[in-house]
């Protein structure tokens, strides 16, 4: 640090500003270097200080003290602002921390469970849309594990009603999920 500071003021002019810049380079690259163990950090660091000072030119005030004295703030909130962007990215870094991110994999895993909700959202959709007599055979059948003869003596009809119900109940579905499929492969293609 040298013994004493050159005390031309800063000026806005080019040329002018490139003189103020050459006396001042030391002492502030010193400041800096004081505060931070990367020489790629320090001279960048030091050129946001240059360009800071330039565009507050008009900030300064030779009563206040000395262009370095000035500079040395200026300095300080530059270095103060990079420390708390770099405390703020570790911050956000360290709440990920520990958190895996999803690779191809996990990706089709979750595609896979959503197609299959909202295959069940449909399927439910379709039940729903169902006469009451074909959904109270199919839920006996397909849901309860009764025969189709046991459904029929459970809702006191026959077991010839109970096939045409549970064999309409099932094709209404497979209507219900062709034509949900369609929609589906023309949006697909509409999407291409």
């Amino acid at each position: 640090m040298p013994a004493e500071h050159p005390t031309a003021p800063p000026v806005r002019d080019p040329a002018g500003f490139a003189m103020f810049y050459e006396q001042q380079f030391d002492a502030v690259l010193g400041f800096v270097t004081r505060r931070v163990d990367s020489p790629h950090l320090a001279a960048d660091l030091t050129a946001d200080i240059f360009v800071a000072a330039l565009e507050g030119v008009d900030t300064y005030d030779a009563r206040r003290g000395a262009p370095v004295a000035w500079l040395y703030g200026i300095s300080r909130n530059v270095i103060s602002a990079h420390f708390r962007g770099s405390a703020r990215e570790q911050h956000a870094v360290a709440r990920i921390t520990g958190r895996r991110l999803l690779d191809d994999q996990d990706v089709s895993a979750i595609e896979g469970r959503i197609d299959a909700s909202r295959a069940a959202r449909q399927l439910a959709a379709a039940h729903a849309a169902l006469s009451e007599p074909l959904r109270e055979v199919l839920d006996l059948v397909a849901l309860d594990g009764l025969t189709t003869r046991e459904a029929a003596q459970a809702l006191g009809i026959s077991s010839t009603s109970a096939r045409v119900r549970l064999h309409r109940a099932r094709k209404a579905l497979r209507a219900a999920e062709q034509a949900h499929s369609h929609s589906r492969d023309a949006i697909l293609e509409a999407a291409q």
